[in-house]
C-alpha cells in the first residue's frame, strides 16, 4: 500500500515536470498564438520622423566602437532630427579618443568615472537627451539602413511606449555555441512576434530598444535596463511591441565559457527584475501580460528544475518498470547527445541536434547557477563586453 502510494506521487511529480518543460517551450507559444488569431491587435504604423537620440553605453570598445558610430551617422534617417551620445563607462582603452573624433559630427561623449555600469551609463544620458524617442544601442550592434525607420514607424500608434528590433546572430565558424544561439534566437523573435499580435512582449533585445523619452524610468545601477524598462512601460499602460523589420547583427559568441557567463549574467539579473516588478506577475499590468510574464520568464528560468526533477523520478521509476526505462534511456541519450556537440564539432561532424542539445544544456545549467546567486542575494552590475 505504501509503496503503490510511493509510486504514484513519483509517477505524478515526473509527468508534472515533463508537462511544465513541454509547456514553457512549446504550450505557452501555441497558446499565446491561438490567442493572438482571437484577438489580435495590429499596430498602427505610419511613416514619421521624430527627433530621435542613440544613447551607445561602451566600456573598452576600441576595436568595435568606430564602426558602430559610423553605422549609425549612415542610417536613412533625417539628419537634423538624429543626435548620438556614446556614454564611455570608465574605458581605459582608445575608446573615448575615437569617439571624439566624430565630435565635429555632431557625436557627444559623456564619461562615467568611476565604472558604474551600462544602467548608470543609460542613467546619465538620457537627462541630456533632446529627442523624442530614445534608442539603445551596444557599442558592437550594427543596423541595417532603415532600421531606425522601421523602429519609429510604430510610435504613431500612441498606445506603443517602447519598440524591440529583430536580433540576428552571425556564426561564421559554425560553432555549436553560434548555431545554438542563432536558432534560439530566431525561435525568441518568432515568439515575440506571437505576442506583439496578444498586446506586449516579454523580454527585448538591449542593442536595439526605442522608447518614448517621457516614460523613461530612471533605475537602480544593478536592474537590468532591457528588462525593467519595458516592464515598467507596460505598468504605465503603453503597449510593448516587436518590429521584425528593423535588423541589428551581431556575432554570436564563439566560446561556449563566455556564452556561459552572459547567460549566468543576464538571468540573475532578470530574475532580480522579476523581484523588483513583482506586482505584474499579479496583474498589475493586466490578467493577460501576468500570465505572459509567469509563463515566459518564470516557467523558464525554473526549466533547470524540472530537468532535474525529470530525471531523478525518471531513475527511481525505471527500477520496475520497462516504459520508464525506456524514457530514462531517451533522457540520458539527449544529455550524451548534447556532451558530445564539442567532439562531434571538433572532428567537423554536422549534427543539429546534437549542437540545439549542447545550447538547450548550457541555457538551463545557466538558469540554475543564476538561481543559486540569486538566492545568495548577489548581484551583477559590471561586467566586461562580450566576455559576459
Amino acid at each position: 500500500m505504501v509503496y503503490d502510494l510511493w509510486i504514484s506521487i513519483l509517477t505524478g511529480i515526473f509527468w508534472f515536470s515533463l508537462l511544465a518543460l513541454v509547456y514553457a517551450y512549446a504550450g505557452y507559444p501555441l497558446c499565446a498564438a491561438l490567442l493572438a488569431k482571437i484577438c489580435r491587435r495590429p499596430v498602427a504604423k505610419q511613416r514619421i520622423s521624430p527627433p530621435v537620440t542613440i544613447i551607445i553605453a561602451a566600456y573598452n570598445e576600441e576595436d568595435c566602437i568606430a564602426a558602430t558610430v559610423e553605422n549609425k551617422l549612415s542610417l536613412d534617417y533625417p539628419k537634423d532630427k538624429l543626435e548620438i551620445i556614446v556614454t564611455s563607462d570608465g574605458s581605459e582603452d582608445q575608446t573615448d579618443a575615437i569617439v571624439e573624433s566624430f565630435a565635429d559630427r555632431g557625436v557627444i561623449l559623456l564619461r562615467q568615472s568611476p565604472r558604474a555600469g551600462k544602467t548608470s551609463a543609460l542613467n546619465l544620458a538620457v537627462p541630456l537627451a533632446q529627442g523624442e524617442i530614445l534608442l539603445f544601442s551596444d557599442a558592437n550592434s550594427i543596423y541595417a539602413p532603415d532600421a531606425l525607420q522601421k523602429l519609429v514607424a510604430n510610435f504613431a500608434d500612441h498606445r506603443v511606449g517602447y519598440v524591440t528590433g529583430k536580433m540576428i546572430y552571425v556564426n561564421p565558424d559554425g560553432n555549436p555555441i553560434g548555431d545554438g544561439c542563432s536558432a534560439y534566437m530566431r525561435y525568441e523573435n518568432r515568439l515575440r512576434a506571437i505576442e506583439t499580435d496578444l498586446g506586449s512582449v516579454v523580454g527585448v533585445d538591449g542593442g536595439i530598444d526605442a522608447m518614448r523619452r517621457e516614460l523613461y524610468s530612471p533605475l537602480n545601477p544593478d536592474q537590468l535596463p532591457d528588462f525593467v524598462q519595458p516592464l515598467k512601460v507596460v505598468e504605465q499602460g503603453y503597449r510593448v511591441v516587436y518590429e521584425p523589420e528593423a535588423l541589428l547583427k551581431e556575432d554570436s559568441l564563439q566560446d561556449s565559457s563566455d556564452e556561459y557567463r552572459m547567460r549566468v549574467r543576464v538571468t540573475l539579473r532578470a530574475l532580480w527584475a522579476l523581484k523588483d516588478m513583482r506586482q505584474l506577475l499579479f496583474g498589475s499590468g493586466g490578467l493577460l501580460f501576468a500570465w505572459q510574464l509567469w509563463s515566459h520568464k518564470v516557467l523558464r528560468y525554473s526549466c533547470f528544475l524540472f530537468l532535474a526533477v525529470a530525471l531523478v523520478t525518471n531513475i527511481l521509476l525505471a527500477v520496475d518498470s520497462l516504459f520508464y526505462r525506456v524514457i530514462l534511456a531517451l533522457q540520458l541519450g539527449c544529455y550524451f547527445g548534447a556532451a558530445l556537440s564539442p567532439l562531434l564539432v571538433r572532428l567537423q561532424k554536422e549534427f543539429a541536434v546534437s549542437r540545439l542539445l549542447y545550447y538547450f544544456i548550457l541555457l538551463n545549467a545557466a538558469s540554475m547557477h543564476a538561481a543559486i546567486k540569486f538566492i545568495q542575494g548577489k548581484k551583477q552590475v559590471i561586467w566586461s563586453p562580450r566576455k559576459g
